[in-house]
Parts: structure tokens; sequence; C-alpha cells
């Protein structure tokens, strides 16, 4: 509703008359309407839509990659952990051994040369355990990093590789469709929606626009007046654009073609991505169920000879160099065996990221 003084001088329409000073009210109710004839404004509801899901499924991608990461670093604590405490065990019998050696020196059994030399290998061993405790702190600083905390804020879990369990089957062929739904799939073929509507909208604009707007209100000279059934009037207006020529619209729909094209071969990449990832991985998984099967059974001789030959040793029976060798194997093997166990567990988690989350189910097992 509006209000306006007004003053009219005769003499602009050659009336001799002194200017003429009145109240003029109003009040006015418009409508007005877009007839989406070739759908213009419906794409360009479905363009923002898609926009909506492609940031949905960006910030699922981010979570599953987030706790794939959480995951992944607490396997590799673990594994260090698990290494350290192995350093530590062969720490310990090396010195055991070493003190047997210095026995055995003092009876004439052995040589000052099989004494400093078992001393360099328990220092070089004692040596390698504060580089796993850096590695492993480091590890330990990252989790709490992932977990949204500080380092040193608040006292994070420390993993063991014993914490952690396969499942029982993993798959060898996985379906298409469960690779459908990854984050980054589902996130391209968003945008090829956006694309696909940005392209159909550019397409509408090159057409007639049809409007329509009506409007009803009230013109009187006094408010008592205003809503007077002689003071109201109306008004209907229909509106026929058509762009005669405009250079910039057959460009921006050819533009709005090749983005669509773009997006689609992005899929397309995207797609194909996925599905060597999936085959990569579950190639992976093959190949770690073997080597961990070859590395127990290699871990096991290498531990019993181990045992065997420290009896020898401490009778006199074998000699410092065949211990050593001994040793060095089981050490070896021990260390071999927790970064196979390690890597089947990333692998792991790596398969249900390349397949977004998915459960392991309906599929063909191992």
């Amino acid at each position: 509703m509006t209000g306006q003084r007004v003053q009219l001088n005769g003499a602009t329409q050659g009336l001799p008359i002194s200017p003429d000073i009145f109240n003029l009210y109003n009040t006015t109710v418009g409508v007005s309407y877009n007839f989406d004839v070739f759908g213009g404004n419906r794409r360009v509801l479905e363009s923002l839509a898609s926009r909506t899901i492609f940031q949905k499924f960006q910030l699922e991608g981010a979570q599953l990659t987030l706790a794939a990461n959480i995951v992944t670093t607490a396997v590799t604590q673990a594994k260090l952990a698990s290494q350290i405490r192995a350093n530590e065990e062969s720490l310990t019998a090396q010195q055991q051994q070493l003190v047997v050696a210095r026995h055995r020196l003092r009876l004439g059994q052995a040589s000052e040369d099989d004494v400093l030399a078992l001393t360099t290998e328990v220092e070089q061993t004692r040596a390698g355990i504060p580089v796993l405790e850096t590695r492993h702190k480091q590890m330990t600083h990252l989790l709490a990093t992932l977990s949204g905390e500080a380092p040193g804020a608040a006292l994070r879990p420390s993993f063991e590789m014993g914490d952690f369990s396969l499942p029982t089957h993993l798959p060898l062929i996985v379906p298409s469709l469960l690779v459908r739904n990854r984050p980054d799939i589902q996130a391209a073929e968003a945008l090829m929606r956006v694309a696909n509507a940005d392209y159909g909208a550019a397409v509408a604009r090159m057409y007639p626009q049809l409007n329509l707007s009506s409007s009803i209100g009230s013109l009187a000279l006094g408010p008592e007046t205003l809503f007077g059934t002689g003071s109201l009037f109306w008004q209907v207006l229909g509106q026929l654009t058509q762009p005669i020529f405009n250079a910039g619209l057959p460009a921006e729909s050819r533009a709005a073609l090749a983005a669509f094209d773009a997006s689609a071969s992005n899929y397309q990449t995207v797609v194909l991505d996925a599905l060597r990832s999936v085959a990569d991985v579950l190639r992976a998984l093959e190949n770690d169920a073997r080597t961990l099967e070859f590395q127990s059974k290699a871990n096991a001789a290498a531990t019993a000879l181990a045992k065997s030959v420290e009896r020898q040793y401490s009778i006199g029976t074998a000699s410092y160099l065949q211990l050593l060798i001994a040793q060095l194997q089981a050490q070896r093997t021990k260390f071999e065996l927790i970064a196979a166990q390690a890597q089947r567990l990333t692998d792991t988690v790596a398969l249900f990221q390349s397949m977004g989350g998915g459960r392991l189910n309906n599929m063909s097992v191992e």
C-alpha cells in the first residue's frame, strides 16, 4: 500500500486554474507466472538437485577415505608394535646367549671373537628398537590427528596384531553393481546429470519464453474509500519473448554440450579406474593369502631351528656362526610374517574402500 501527495498544475493542460493539490492512495497485488513450455526452469532445478547429490557423495567419499586411513594407520601401528616386541624378544635371547658365550670364554670353550661378535649383534638389535618406537609413536600421533584430536591430547589405544581379524571369506569376484556404489562413481554420475540439465536449460533459452502477469488493486483519493467497489482496478498481461538474434545463445548451447561430453568421459574414466582398483586389490589379496601361508611355514621352521641350535650351542656342539645364522634367520622370518599379516589386513581395508564400503556378501569367495 502506498500514499502520495500530488500537485497538478492546470496550466500544463491549458487550463487557467491554480495548481490543485490532493492525496492519492494505492494498494496493488500482482502475480506473475512463467510457462515453462520448453522445460528450461525444470532443467535448472534438476541441475541444482544434482549438484546437491554431488556434494553429498563428495562428503561420503571423504568419510570413507578417512575411515580407511584410520584403519590402515591402526594396522601399521600394530605391525610396528609387534616388530618392537619381536626385537625385544630377540634381544633377550641374544643377551642370554652373550652370558653363555662369556661363561664359555672363561672355560676356554669360546674365543674372544665370538663374544665380540655376539656383543655387536646385541647392540645392533638394541639400536633398531628406538627406530621402530619412533615410527610407532608417529603412527600414534597420526591416529590421533585422523580422529580429530591433537597428538598427546588424549590417550589413544595402542593396537596389536591380535586385535584384528580378517573376514571369514574374502571374495575372488566382485559384482560390478557393488562397485557402482562407490561415492566417486556416484559423484561422477551426478556431475553428468548436472551437465545434461545445464545443456537442456541452455537449449530452452533459445526458444520463446511465455510469461503471464496479472494485478488487482484499488486507487482512491482518501483512505476511507480505498477499498470501495468504485476504486478497484485489474490488469492481465501476456508476454511472449522470442530472441531474434543473440549469438551468445547458440555458443552457450554448444559449450554446455561440450561440458556434457566432458562429464561423460570423466564418468567413464572414473568407472574404469574403479574397476581397475578393485581388480588390483583382488589380485593382491589372492597373493597375500599365499604369501602369508608360506611365510607362516617359514617362520615356524626358522623358529624351531633357532631353538635347536641354541640348545646345541649351550652344550658346545654348535658353533657361534651356526647360532648367529639361525637367530638372524628366525628374526627375519618373524619380521616378514608380521609384515605379511599387516599387508593382508591393509589390502582388506583397501577392498572395502574400493567397493565403496559395501558388504562382502553374494560374491564368489576363496
